[in-house]
């Protein structure tokens, strides 16, 4: 008999590692929402300590999400465009540089705005970068 809070923090040290983030630098958020388990998974950027939705999944429980989260993490690479956007929150006056991956632009600005009021961030450009 498996312990789910320790299958629960086995998964999520493999997406840190797959990520290459350190602890403090991911963030595992769950909800209920309509009957199933939402993770969103969120970075935290160490330079600029802003915080950005990496991605959501449901699943009918806290592992099932976490593990497509997995399967997601160790797939988006080959299935997402990159985007660089140019921003500044209000009131800073150095421009911040943010890498997404997204399947397109709206998706990417997306994650950018995640958790914040739209008037907080002044998007000065959207970069789509080419794939290798």
């Amino acid at each position: 008999m498996s312990d789910v809070h320790v299958e629960i923090a086995r998964i999520q040290r493999q997406i840190e590692d797959y990520l290459g983030l350190g602890a403090g630098n991911l963030v595992f958020e769950f909800r209920l929402l309509e009957g199933l388990t939402r993770l969103d998974l969120i970075t935290i950027n160490p330079r600029h300590h802003q915080s950005f939705l990496f991605r959501y999944e449901t699943g009918s429980d806290k592992l099932e999400a976490l593990r497509k989260m997995l399967a997601y993490v160790q797939r988006y690479r080959d299935e997402e465009s990159p985007y660089t956007i140019q921003w500044r929150a209000r009131g800073e006056k150095e421009l911040q540089t943010s890498y997404f991956r997204a399947h397109h632009v709206y998706e990417a600005l997306d994650k950018l705005y995640y958790g914040r009021d739209l008037s907080i961030i002044t998007v000065f450009s959207v970069v789509l970068n080419p794939s290798s």
